[in-house]
């Protein structure tokens, strides 16, 4: 088990992201909150190490991407959030402006995951690849598509 030292660190280190990406997947406070308490159990719990800070960096992310998808097949926890509650909520977690955050919430899973990943961590089209398992042109084929995407619903050149 990790020391609170090593809990400190990574808390102040990845909270963020971890936050950031729970909500992008679950789309409402309560519900990251409690996969953000999950995902540092499964730190604590992890007994491996880590071969640098951007190991670290990126298995918090695949954790916590799978942390989510866990708990939304959770069929108990399964609900309906009106958009404009989570636009509310999505600007008050990280000043996002609604507008966008609504567009990249209606992305399909695997376009939210690349955009956020890309622009939010910024990680490139390879570290991508290897922390959601893909190849590196199905990366960019999906950050081509999701930025369309985005571009046709916002109107514009935001990317």
């Amino acid at each position: 088990m990790k020391s609170a030292e090593d809990l400190n660190r990574v808390m102040e280190a990845y909270a963020d992201m971890v936050r950031r990406i729970c909500f992008v997947h679950l789309k409402n406070r309560h519900d990251t909150e409690d996969v953000f308490q999950n995902v540092y159990m499964k730190y604590l719990l992890h007994e491996g190490s880590f071969e640098s800070g951007e190991h670290e960096k990126a298995w918090f992310a695949r954790v916590t991407i799978n942390a989510c998808t866990d708990w939304q097949r959770a069929l108990l926890r399964r609900r309906w959030v009106p958009l404009e509650f989570i636009a509310e909520e999505g600007a008050a977690v990280d000043g996002t402006s609604g507008e966008i955050l609504e567009a990249v919430l209606k992305l399909p899973e695997k376009y939210r995951n690349v955009i956020y990943l890309h622009y939010y961590e910024g990680y490139s089209a390879l570290e991508i690849a290897g922390i959601l398992g893909k190849k590196e042109n199905t990366v960019y084929t999906w950050l081509s598509r999701a930025k369309g995407i985005l571009r046709e619903k916002l109107g514009g050149e935001w990317i």
